[in-house]
């Protein structure tokens, strides 16, 4: 089975499953755009941009982030959405990291600030470690504050040339292959 057929048979219609949620039912006439389920190459790579980009968002906000630029831009929504899941709590550290060290090296801070050590959440003081993370990440500045959005912008870049050429390859193996098809008969 392909993978366009494997997506259009588990994406969400909108007109059916949308219109039946109570929650989404006011925003039907948004979501009720063909372009935000489309399976076009185009409108794919620049889901798969906008959600790698809308990955690095903070916290709760990457979903929100992914589904307002899919609206804003008209591309595939599921998609969009889906490519956010890159990030959870094991790979936000490692991915911050790289994001502050693009920062620095954007900024030309190369020696200069030194990335302090995560504060430890001890099981039982949620409040106090909750407001020690925000200590941490207002330290870090401007390197981390020119880094998300410049990694987000390099992921979403890659993520949008990989899906395009991917694609170029599959549409280019079955010409061939219905050419060869055609050549045997």
């Amino acid at each position: 089975m392909s993978i366009k057929r494997w997506l259009l048979r588990h994406m969400p219609h909108p007109g059916v499953r949308l219109a039946s949620s109570p929650l989404l039912r006011p925003l039907a006439p948004y979501l009720g755009h063909a372009a935000l389920w489309s399976l076009q190459r185009r409108k794919v790579a620049l889901a798969v941009a906008v959600g790698l980009f809308s990955g690095l968002m903070p916290g709760p906000t990457q979903m929100l982030t992914a589904a307002l630029l899919a609206l804003l831009f008209r591309i595939n929504l599921p998609v969009a959405l889906a490519c956010t899941l890159y990030t959870n709590p094991l790979t936000y550290l490692p991915l911050y990291y790289l994001a502050f060290e693009l920062g620095k090296l954007l900024l030309g801070m190369n020696g200069e600030l030194v990335m302090p050590p995560f504060p430890v959440f001890d099981g039982e003081h949620l409040w106090q470690w909750q407001h020690a993370v925000m200590e941490w990440t207002l330290h870090m500045g401007w390197p981390l504050l020119v880094g998300v959005p410049a990694l987000g912008l390099t992921f979403g870049l890659a993520g949008y040339v990989i899906v395009m050429l991917l694609w170029q390859c599959v549409v280019l193996r079955q010409w061939r292959r219905r050419k060869e098809v055609r050549g045997s008969d």
